[in-house]
């Protein structure tokens, strides 16, 4: 059997961002938070998400800043929710628990540069992250 030779994969770090360091955040600084993270050629791996208006500008600076940033292709991003099956008491919970925490804790969000992260593929069963 033939073994594979597995390419070495270089200048990059996965860092995990516990929600309550940006709860207190408005939305400009989180998106600058994230920004700095991932422009440092980070993988960040967020307690939570960001409200879909914050993803929207995420999403709208990093293609402005495509072109304008030296070697910055984009990002991939990817949100993993826990199992939205839990019934009307449930959801009620879960719902006094976000409002209470400041934000949808119960999931992860996957931030990562283009130029390292080709895809990010996500099932009920696991996560995969396809790098370059």
């Amino acid at each position: 059997m033939k073994k594979k030779k597995l390419g070495k994969i270089r200048g990059f770090s996965m860092q995990f961002l516990p929600y309550a360091e940006i709860r207190n955040l408005d939305s400009g600084q989180r998106i600058k938070k994230i920004l700095n993270i991932v422009l440092g050629n980070n993988i960040l791996i967020l307690q939570g998400r960001l409200e879909s208006d914050e993803e929207t500008r995420l999403i709208e600076d990093t293609m402005a800043m495509m072109g304008h940033v030296r070697d910055f292709k984009g990002i991939e991003l990817a949100v993993i929710s826990g199992n939205n099956d839990a019934g009307i008491f449930g959801n009620f919970r879960k719902n006094i628990v976000n409002v209470i925490a400041g934000g949808d804790i119960g999931a992860l969000t996957i931030i990562g540069p283009a130029t390292i992260v080709k895809e990010i593929k996500r099932n009920p069963r696991k996560i995969e992250l396809l790098l370059k």
